[in-house]
């Protein structure tokens, strides 16, 4: 089995997120440069990462018009991370496949973020259930052509369902039986989103705000290989 762990590096620095890296090795499959980590340290450091030959996500999460995350996702492109981040709308998808260009550079969708719940989805006017909407997300991401899709791991059996076995399914809210859950609100055992359909998973504070970060990344390894 391939690492399926993608270890948040939600920390303000450059300082920080290489020590993580270097205490955890080979028990990450990916790393994942998120917002505060990016607007504190920039392409620069993604670059770095790369040379390390690291596997970097980038959750940028693009929402714009298209014509600017088309080049912004031309931009992302040229550092040379694995994967990228970009809301499920339609018009979206589309600016991002067009700038990603022939690059080897992988899609991934956004649907419902796993802090929402229904009164979130209320709150932004959305009368539709969360499955309901992230149902349609993900059949637009498969028109689009986006590679993969961003869900939590209570929708992932339908996810599967709609976006086929070749689709890349990347599940954050994913936490350890007894770990703190967070501001996560729909959250699964990182064996039971592996049995649910999941490639890879998002895991943060478990593992970055452990005593022993690498120990607690290759328990989670073990926890999923005995499911």
């Amino acid at each position: 089995m391939k690492n399926p762990i993608i270890v948040a590096l939600d920390v303000p620095s450059r300082v920080e997120a290489l020590s993580l890296v270097d205490k955890l090795g080979d028990a990450a499959g990916f790393y994942k440069v998120g917002m505060e980590l990016y607007a504190a340290e920039g392409p620069a450091f993604v670059k770095e990462m790369v040379a390390r030959g690291a596997n970097v996500f980038l959750d940028m999460k693009f929402y714009d018009i298209p014509e600017t995350v088309k080049r912004a996702t031309a931009i992302v492109a040229g550092l040379g991370v694995k994967l990228l981040t970009v809301h499920g709308s339609a018009s979206v998808m589309r600016g991002a496949v067009d700038g990603r260009g022939a690059s080897g550079l992988k899609l991934l969708a956004v649907t419902v973020l796993t802090s929402f719940d229904e009164k979130d989805m209320a709150d932004l006017g959305y009368a539709a259930a969360i499955p309901d909407v992230v149902a349609l997300r993900v059949s637009k991401a498969r028109e689009v052509g986006i590679d993969g899709i961003v869900c939590s791991p209570l929708e992932l059996k339908r996810v599967r369902e709609i976006a086929g076995p070749a689709s890349l399914l990347v599940t954050p809210g994913v936490r350890s039986a007894g770990a703190a859950t967070g501001d996560q609100k729909r959250v699964a055992t990182p064996a039971q989103a592996i049995a649910d359909g999941s490639d890879l998973l998002v895991i943060g504070r478990q593992i970055t705000r452990a005593a022993d970060p690498r120990g607690e990344a290759l328990r989670i390894l073990d926890e999923i290989a005995n499911r």
